[in-house]
């Protein structure tokens, strides 16, 4: 029996199932709530049950970054009727979601456990996405794995991934191997953690690792629209090789000689113009106020809970500006289909 779900404040509804995540259900139904990472993790669909109640399904329904009267919308099911109230919504076309056959073009060893792998789609399609989306791809098993878009949407006949090697991963292990002409399934788009189009906040960019894959297509896309307003960028790794891409970095900072600024964190080894530590070090660091900032987050579990404690907690930034894609390994959970 499906339960009816209606957004307080307005005249938005639809049907969940009762073993239906409350997410699922509103994305099935052409309604986006703020999401990432689909696992109860990132905390960016927590929102508040106005009247109703739910149940969880599998696992915790609050986390961190819950406030006292929030849930996450992506594991929880209605028990009955709800009203909800999210931190913010808005309807969408179910249909822009669409698969594809994409074709290896190229695969590159950008770090030593790093491959930036370029897909080249059908000839005559393109991809609709925004900076920062992701897409899943489909592994002959059934199931699927989650990676961020590093190109810019208007590069929209390819799709450029950045993959860590995972020891035993059921993708990343493979990848290596992929050569040029081999066929991956992929569907996108996913994720809600874009870019406002007409904010003007400094805004600060916190990435970890592979985390610098959405960054790099937000940060290209304000470059294409020569969007001008201050940006830091801290991208942290264990060494210097780990910082993969200079080449980007480079071309930023010639685009905003001004407006631009970099800090390389590493926290294995030492190196003359590297701040020496963790990424949530070198934000309290080099941002002691982020009062008026927005900031991106883009990394593992752990690294994205200590920025948001060192940036809501310590550094006055309002947790409605802290956006998060937080990096989970293994299948990715509540595929919704277009």
């Amino acid at each position: 029996m499906n339960h009816r779900i209606t957004i307080e404040g307005s005249d938005a509804a639809f049907d969940c199932g009762p073993a239906q995540s409350v997410l699922d259900a509103a994305l099935r139904a052409g309604i986006e709530l703020p999401y990432s990472c689909r696992k109860g993790v990132c905390g960016n669909c927590a929102g508040a049950v106005a009247e109703g109640e739910v149940a969880g399904l599998g696992g915790p329904i609050r986390n961190e970054s819950c406030a006292p009267d929030q849930v996450l919308f992506c594991m929880c099911a209605p028990r009955g009727d709800l009203r909800i109230r999210p931190a913010a919504w808005h309807r969408v076309d179910p249909s822009a979601r669409k698969r594809f056959t994409a074709k290896v073009f190229r695969n590159q060893l950008a770090a030593p456990d790093v491959s930036v792998l370029q897909l080249r789609l059908p000839a005559g399609q393109r991809a609709r996405f925004q900076a920062g989306q992701y897409l899943q791809l489909a592994l002959p098993d059934g199931s699927t794995r989650c990676y961020s878009m590093a190109n810019p949407p208007h590069e929209n006949d390819t799709l450029t991934l950045h993959v860590r090697h995972v020891p035993g991963g059921a993708f990343s292990a493979r990848v290596p191997g992929l050569a040029p002409g081999d066929a991956i399934e992929v569907e996108l788009p996913f994720g809600a953690v874009t870019l406002e189009a007409d904010a003007r906040r400094p805004i600060v960019f916190v990435v970890g690792g592979t985390g610098f894959a959405p960054a790099r297509s937000i940060l290209d896309d304000m470059a294409r629209w020569r969007v001008e307003r201050p940006i830091t960028l801290i991208w942290g790794a264990r060494r210097a090789e780990g910082i993969y891409l200079r080449p980007a970095i480079a071309k930023w900072q010639r685009q905003w000689p001004q407006g631009f600024r970099f800090v390389e964190a590493l926290s294995g080894e030492a190196r003359e113009g590297a701040f020496a530590g963790r990424v949530d070090a070198a934000l309290r660091a080099h941002c002691p106020d982020l009062s008026g900032h927005e900031l991106y987050c883009c990394g593992s579990p752990g690294m994205v809970q200590s920025v948001r404690e060192a940036a809501v907690q310590a550094l006055g930034l309002p947790a409605a500006r802290f956006h998060a894609d937080v990096f989970v390994n293994g299948p990715a959970a509540g595929a919704v289909p277009a």
